[in-house]
C-alpha cells in the first residue's frame, strides 16, 4: 500500500482535548504542543480546542482530520454537536484518535463503532513490546518493527469487526505480575493484541494509537514520528469531502455501512 502524497499547504487540523468527569490526562498539554511544532515543521494549521461548540457543519468543514488526544469520557454538551461530527465524518472527513481517546463516549454506539472500540483496562505502565504486523501501511513509516516501550499498554472491549490492524501489543512482553488481569482482559485474542488500527467507516476514515501515556513521550522523535505518519496517512484520505453525502439526524441514525 502505497502512502498518498500530501501538500500540507493549505491544510488544517482541529486537536480537539475535551475530558469529561473522571480522569485527565497530564499529557494532553505536552500533545498539544507536539501537534503544533508538526504543524510549523511541515507547513499545515493546527487548530486546538476543548469547547464542544466548534462542533458545527460550518466549522468542522474546514478540517481535514480532527484529533482527539486522550480526551476521554462524555466530550459533547449536545445532540446537535454529535450530529455535526458524524455529518463531518459522513462527508469524507478524518479522525484520529490517540491513547485515552479510545475511553470517550463510552455509552455512544456510533462513536465506539467509529473507534473501533471501548477502553476496558490497562496494565501498570511498563516497557513492553509493540510489533508491527502491516509493515506495507503507510502509518508506520521509519515505526520500529519490533519498538520497545514504557508505556501503558491498553486493552479494550466491542472491537468493531471493520478495523485493519497495523500494530499489536506483545502482551507476552508483559510483567506477569497482573497475569489474572492481563488473561482475562485480553479474551482470546492470544499474545498478539491490537494496539494501532485504521478503517473506513460510514464515508469517513480513521487511525488510532493506544500509545503515548506518558507526557514526556510527546517531546521524543519515535513517538511524534509515529503520530505524524498516522496523520499523513488519515490526510491523505481525506480529499474531495462532501457534505451532501451526510446523513445523520441523530446520534442514533443507524450507520449504512
Amino acid at each position: 500500500m502505497e502512502s498518498s502524497q500530501v501538500n500540507w499547504k493549505n491544510i488544517r487540523v482541529l486537536v480537539y482535548t475535551k475530558n469529561g468527569k473522571g480522569y485527565v490526562h497530564d499529557n494532553i498539554p505536552n500533545a498539544v504542543a507536539a501537534f503544533q511544532k508538526m504543524g510549523k515543521e511541515h507547513g499545515f494549521t493546527v487548530d486546538v480546542s476543548d469547547d464542544p461548540k466548534v462542533f458545527t457543519d460550518d466549522n468542522l468543514h474546514k478540517y481535514a482530520a480532527l484529533i482527539f488526544t486522550s480526551t476521554n469520557n462524555e466530550v459533547f454538551d449536545t445532540e446537535q454537536q454529535k450530529v455535526a461530527f458524524m455529518r463531518y465524518i459522513q462527508s469524507g472527513g478524518g479522525f484520529m484518535g490517540v491513547h485515552s481517546a479510545i475511553g470517550t463516549e463510552r455509552s455512544w454506539t456510533w462513536f465506539k463503532q467509529l473507534l473501533g472500540g471501548t477502553f476496558l483496562w490497562h496494565a501498570r505502565s511498563q516497557s513492553f513490546k509493540v510489533n508491527v504486523i502491516d509493515a506495507a501501511h503507510p502509518s508506520v513509516k521509519d515505526v520500529p518493527k519490533v519498538w520497545t516501550r514504557f508505556d501503558e499498554c491498553y486493552f479494550s472491549k466491542e472491537l468493531y469487526p471493520g478495523i485493519k490492524v497495523v500494530m499489536v501489543h506483545d502482551v507476552s512482553s508483559l510483567n506477569p505480575n497482573q497475569d489474572t488481569l492481563i488473561k482475562k482482559s485480553m479474551g482470546s485474542y492470544g499474545n498478539l493484541y491490537p494496539a494501532v488500527w485504521y478503517q473506513d467507516f460510514d464515508g469517513g476514515h480513521v487511525w488510532f494509537t493506544a500509545l503515548g501515556h506518558h507526557k514526556e513521550d510527546y517531546e521524543k522523535a519515535d513517538l511524534v514520528n509515529h503520530l505524524y505518519q498516522g496523520l499523513h496517512w488519515l490526510v491523505g484520505q481525506t480529499k474531495g469531502r462532501d457534505l451532501s453525502k451526510a446523513y445523520a439526524t441523530s446520534p442514533q441514525t443507524p450507520v449504512r455501512y
